[in-house]
């Protein structure tokens, strides 16, 4: 007995002993650690098979144990995870040092703000206790434009006493209290937000403000700041007359600039400054810049009316260079865009701090965070195309779609005659290329030219972002396939008779390739493929897609003044850099008087079961919505451009006037329907928000899963609207789909519209079939007796598709019929997939 238990403690010993041999640490000499880094290169986690093999190829590990090699590569792996973390920790803290500097001179700034309210306050006090008649205007804090008439803005010395004074003025905005400035709506300083923003409370004009952080250096910053066409999409030209050094170091420029006009209802804006860049002395680079008086640079006499001289009083950017790497920004913008040259309607459009904080301010810091990002290699695009191609691309897009909406005559566009309504403006131009690229070999031959259909209509209690995601998301609703085909035929031939065009029918399908998007998604770049068959039987193989290159921005209803846009052009399958673009489009400005813009504005609500989700009466709900959240009115702006030849110009006239009429009714048409104060008569009997139906499908749902599968659906099963709440909340997809024979789906939660990307004005488009792939169909078909016969059915993890063509996969689902009432009848089939998330 004594001997065996020695022996099973000689043993027990040698193989602890073994364990410890095989777990020591080994010395690696420089040729094996070479080795095993080439290795590593390749495949940092390599099978034991591999490592196998490795050790037989390199005879310098071959008295290295395998164990000792997966223990090698397992700390290298380690390492390389620790090393990327400590640059990324870095790096964060880096940028949170940078931005707690910023956030504690804005608190510098605004209490020094205060303490100057705080003595105004006190004079105004004595003023009214001495019950002066007069009102002293000196305590305003409104910021005025000196005049330079005893300066001389036609010789050096003068341009450099004004550069000298808008020098001052701007750092007075942008650091100081000379601008009453308020946070803008919606746009809350965060950890992930792009910068600070805010806007002008009371001073003449309008003024935006933005600071943030930036990882590129000052002067890189200023090179693509002072380039204002490539990143401000409403600016045509900007043109640089005189420059010449200033004494201390700094530069002069006399700049014309000329703005678009954002729709057919108001004249262009141009520009005549003086752009002053200067160091200062604690190391910041500062471009600022301000109107001259006097006439100055114009646009050529052909174009002339369609101009307005607007003016910039003092406005830049302050870029400071941050310890470590990258420069915070501070961006001023403060215009007077002379609303009283627009129509009436129009004029808050010009009157908003707002628009201009959207358009100018917001855009320069996102453009050069973008900039900065696509420079680190953090950005990747799709289809193998560089950044900087894309970025053009968008530009051509934008840049193409102003042509034609303000077709300018020194562009070669006329105004053909109306028809007496004159709801449509048709405009032509014989000499427009429509390549408009570098290349001229890309560029088509016209025949004839190019002609422009557009027209401009006021929207009531119509959310921009729904509607422009409508239009985007369901191109049949609204679009002629036929015309899609006319447009994109002239790519591929030199005339426009299009011998090559045959009888072809769109199938309503269309398929969207994501090429890029900015870093906040404000804006996407993608390519459209419109699904088409030829009727012919000869040429039944032979692909007759359409392929469109489109922009869509401003689908977030939560972007206070921003513009929505849906911008495309035809493009070939195998489109190039350089090729040739026709934009069409359409834009949604929303319109909001000045007095709102101090104000938060109500929260934005989307075409579902939100506004159901407040507390008190239904009634009392839509009383309040229709007098505050949706009364709100917006211009809509359509332009579509087609090619003609010379012959049939007025044939192609004819066609595009009909044909953007009936777009405008289609639009009109899904106006009515995503309004939350209007009945959609196209869209069939739907839930809208707060209905009684509604709240009794809530129920229903609730009520036949219990019944079903023994459990409750939801965690506090309460009655009324408080059911509703849970339902429409819940952090699974419920969606309900109709009983007919091609379902089609009626009533979806949030995280069930989140995961198919769509709408409940939408949902009724999407058929049950189509989110599921070819296994999916299958395996719903197999499971749909059982749901039929035992009234449920647990259905495996699978992957399922939204509208967007994105893949979505979930670890189950339950399928259950919704019995009414009365418990015989079968209202429709619910569905919930449990732990959804996009692949």
């Amino acid at each position: 007995m004594a001997m065996a238990v020695a022996q099973h403690r000689e043993s027990s010993s040698g193989s602890i002993s073994k364990l410890l041999d095989a777990g020591k640490y080994v010395r690696y000499t420089a040729e094996q650690v070479e080795a095993l880094e080439r290795v590593y290169a390749e495949c940092p986690k390599p099978s034991s098979l591999r490592r196998q093999q490795l050790i037989r190829e390199c005879p310098i590990l071959s008295n290295i144990e395998p164990k000792q090699i997966k223990v090698w590569f397992q700390n290298r792996r380690c390492r390389e995870k620790q090393r990327k973390e400590s640059s990324r920790l870095q790096t964060v803290n880096r940028k949170l040092t940078a931005m707690n500097k910023l956030l504690m001179e804005e608190n510098d700034r605004l209490q020094k703000q205060v303490s100057q309210l705080v003595c105004e306050n006190g004079y105004m006090r004595q003023q009214l206790q001495a019950a002066s008649a007069t009102t002293d205007g000196s305590c305003e804090s409104v910021v005025t434009t000196p005049q330079h008439s005893l300066r001389d803005a036609n010789n050096p010395a003068g341009l450099l006493s004004i550069a000298e004074e808008t020098l001052a003025e701007f750092l007075s905005k942008a650091t100081g209290t000379a601008v009453d400035w308020v946070q803008m709506p919606g746009m809350k300083p965060g950890p992930d937000s792009v910068g600070i923003f805010a806007i002008s409370q009371s001073c003449s004009g309008v003024a935006a403000r933005a600071c943030g952080l930036v990882s590129l250096e000052p002067t890189k910053i200023a090179e693509i700041l002072k380039d204002r066409p490539s990143w401000f999409r409403d600016c045509r030209s900007l043109e640089v007359f005189t420059m010449f050094p200033a004494g201390n170091g700094g530069t002069i420029e006399l700049v014309y600039a000329q703005i678009y006009a954002p729709t057919t209802l108001a004249p262009a804006r141009d520009f005549w400054t003086l752009r002053y860049t200067t160091t200062l002395d604690n190391g910041s680079l500062v471009v600022c810049e301000r109107s001259l008086s006097g006439s100055g640079a114009g646009p050529s006499a052909a174009a002339a009316p369609q101009f307005v001289r607007g003016e910039m009083l003092p406005s830049g950017y302050l870029i400071r260079p941050c310890d470590g790497g990258g420069s915070i920004i501070h961006i001023v913008d403060h215009l007077n865009l002379e609303a009283w040259s627009v129509p009436e309607v129009l004029r808050p459009l010009y009157e908003s701090s707002k628009v201009v904080a959207q358009k100018m301010t917001i855009a320069a810091l996102r453009y050069v965070r973008q900039i900065a990002q696509e420079t680190s290699g953090e950005v990747v695009y799709g289809l193998g195309r560089q950044p900087a191609v894309l970025r053009t691309f968008s530009q051509r897009l934008s840049r193409g779609f102003n042509d034609a909406i303000n077709g300018f005559n020194d562009d070669g566009w006329s105004l053909m005659n109306c028809d007496g309504a004159e709801d449509v403006i048709i405009s032509v131009n014989s000499s427009k290329n429509v390549g408009a690229t570098s290349n001229p070999v890309n560029s088509i031959s016209l025949l004839g030219g190019v002609l422009c259909a557009k027209a401009s209509m006021l929207l009531q209690n119509v959310p921009p972002a729904v509607l422009i995601r409508f239009l985007r998301e369901h191109r049949s609703e609204w679009a002629d396939f036929n015309v899609d085909a006319y447009s994109a035929a002239s790519l591929k031939a030199s005339s426009f008779a299009f011998p090559g065009m045959r009888p072809t029918r769109f199938t309503g399908s269309q398929i969207i390739m994501p090429l890029g998007h900015t870093i906040e998604h404000e804006e996407l770049l993608e390519v459209i493929r419109l699904e088409g068959h030829s009727l012919t039987q000869e040429d039944a193989f032979i692909s007759r897609d359409v392929h469109l290159l489109q922009i869509c921005s401003g689908v977030d209803e939560n972007a206070v003044g921003a513009c929505s846009e849906l911008v495309f052009a035809p493009i070939d399958e195998m489109f190039p850099d350089d090729a040739p673009l026709l934009p069409s489009g359409f834009r949604i400005i929303p319109l909001e008087s000045k007095t709102g813009d101090t104000q938060t504005l109500a929260t934005q609500r989307t075409l579902d079961l939100t506004s159901s989700l407040e507390v008190g009466p239904v009634t009392n709900n839509s009383t309040r919505d229709s007098s505050t959240s949706y009364n709100t009115r917006s211009v809509l702006t359509i332009a579509f451009q087609l090619p003609f030849e010379n012959n049939l110009q007025d044939n192609v006239a004819t066609m595009a006037r009909q044909y953007i009429r009936s777009v405008i009714s289609s639009v009109q048409r899904v106006a009515v329907a995503i309004s939350p104060s209007g009945v959609s008569p196209a869209a069939g009997p739907k839930l809208s928000p707060g209905s009684p139906e509604a709240l009794t499908l809530a129920h229903w749902i609730c009520q036949s899963y219990s019944y079903h599968l023994g459990a409750d659906l939801l965690s506090d099963s309460a009655g009324g609207e408080s059911l509703l709440k849970q339902l429409w909340r819940h952090q699974d997809a419920i969606l309900c789909c109709s009983l007919k024979s091609l379902p089609f789906f009626i009533f979806a939660n949030q995280a069930g519209l989140d995961m198919l990307e769509t709408t409940l004005v939408a949902l009724q488009d999407i058929t049950l079939d189509k989110i599921f792939d070819e296994s999916g169909r299958k395996a719903l078909c197999t499971d749909f007796a059982k749901v039929m016969q035992q009234g449920f059915a647990y259905l495996p993890s699978g992957i399922c598709q939204s509208t967007m063509g994105r893949h979505v996969s979930y670890e189950q689902a339950v399928a259950w019929k919704v019995l009414a009432a009365d418990e015989n009848t079968v209202h429709c089939l619910a569905f919930t997939f449990i732990n959804w998330s996009f692949v």
